[in-house]
């Protein structure tokens, strides 16, 4: 079955190497191989470039088990980025004619990819007067016979919205009473594990994907995972026979080096996160033509927009006019809106805002 234009993927491919000011992409500022080694001087030491163990090398597995609070090894199966393990998971579980439930705005794969396995597929919105949480009558009211599973993240792209754990607890009531999976994207989830449950964690039909591509400042390693059902593992093993071989020694070590030395990683991104959000608190004080809804715990947010501009033309002229990058709200069906990633160096992000600030009043002026 055909599947529609990945939209903000396209939009990043087309104009990302363009971009002065980054202020789109969603992983922190990423580490250069030579940053990353020096944490574990020994990380390459004797690796030899066969396929390596087959499901991920059993240290790296063993240290992403420590970013959940229980399970083993064998409930732990690796993939080239959190994007590719999403896939397999719908593969492995989604049939003709289920009924899946996704959330907008949000990433697209969410419902676009388990419209092109020929299922059904209701979206529920994300409110922003609801600080980008979604209604629960709403949610409830999309529930059907045939509803198979709820695809979402959390923290989630691009409103940044995190699910608590009382979220969490009436969410999984709703799902295990209907014997519903519930495949959730945790990418941006672990710079406080204390604060964000995984899914995977607490419900046994729970499926998290996730990856170092974000808050590790790796998204070029390509090494993701998913942590499910020891099942759910078996089964997606067999397709992964099918699509790919493994990640590979090499990806799986520098793995293991990083999630060893994962402290020194998150400090680093949570001390630019916390600078960054109160740069863009005292930013916006001062350009009311701007808002937004930040997660203390979410390098991504959706910024709203009052100017009277299409998103893709606001998006293109700053672009063109001042080197300054956003993915439009439009690839998340949301106009008005643009994409904010806050995970850039400090200083790239002040001046970003200082110049995208000189733009919009000067915009605004000819209004």
């Amino acid at each position: 079955m055909k599947i529609k234009d990945f939209l903000c993927e396209q939009w990043m491919t087309k104009y990302e190497n363009d971009a002065v000011y980054n202020m789109t992409d969603t992983s922190f500022q990423a580490l250069s191989l030579k940053e990353l080694v020096s944490l574990d001087e020994a990380a390459l030491e004797d690796v030899v470039l066969d396929y390596g163990e087959i499901y991920g090398d059993k240290q790296l597995r063993r240290e992403i088990l420590k970013l959940y609070a229980h399970g083993s090894i064998d409930e732990i199966t690796c993939f080239p980025g959190a994007l590719n393990a999403n896939q397999h998971v719908m593969d492995v579980l989604l049939e003709p004619g289920d009924h899946v439930i996704a959330f907008v705005p949000g990433y697209q794969q969410f419902y676009e990819y388990p419209r092109s396995l020929g299922c059904e597929v209701s979206l529920v919105s994300y409110q922003e007067k609801l600080d980008w949480m979604f209604d629960w009558e709403e949610l409830e009211n999309s529930f059907c016979a045939n509803t198979k599973m709820i695809v979402m993240g959390s923290p989630s792209n691009p409103t940044g919205t995190t699910l608590s754990a009382a979220h969490w607890d009436r969410l999984i009531g709703l799902c295990r009473e209907r014997g519903i999976y519930i495949l959730c994207d945790e990418v941006y989830r672990g710079l406080d594990l204390e604060q964000t449950p995984s899914v995977s964690d607490l419900y046994e039909r729970g499926i998290s994907c996730s990856s170092l591509s974000k808050i590790f400042s790796l998204p070029g390693l390509r090494l993701g995972w998913v942590k499910a059902d020891k099942r759910i593992i078996d089964d997606l093993n067999v397709r992964r026979d099918y699509t790919m071989i493994s990640t590979g020694p090499l990806s799986d070590r520098l793995g293991i080096a990083a999630l060893r030395n994962k402290e020194v990683i998150l400090k680093r991104n949570r001390e630019m996160l916390a600078r960054n959000q109160q740069a863009l608190k005292e930013w916006l004080r001062k350009n009311d033509a701007f808002s937004v809804v930040c997660s203390p715990l979410s390098p991504v947010a959706f910024l709203h927009y009052s100017m009277n501009m299409g998103s893709v033309e606001l998006c293109e002229r700053l672009l063109q006019e001042c080197g300054v990058f956003f993915v439009p709200g439009s690839c998340f069906k949301t106009e008005n809106y643009v994409r904010l990633g806050m995970g850039r160096s400090c200083g790239d992000f002040e001046k970003g805002l200082s110049v995208l600030s000189k733009w919009s009043n000067e915009a605004l002026k000819k209004v």
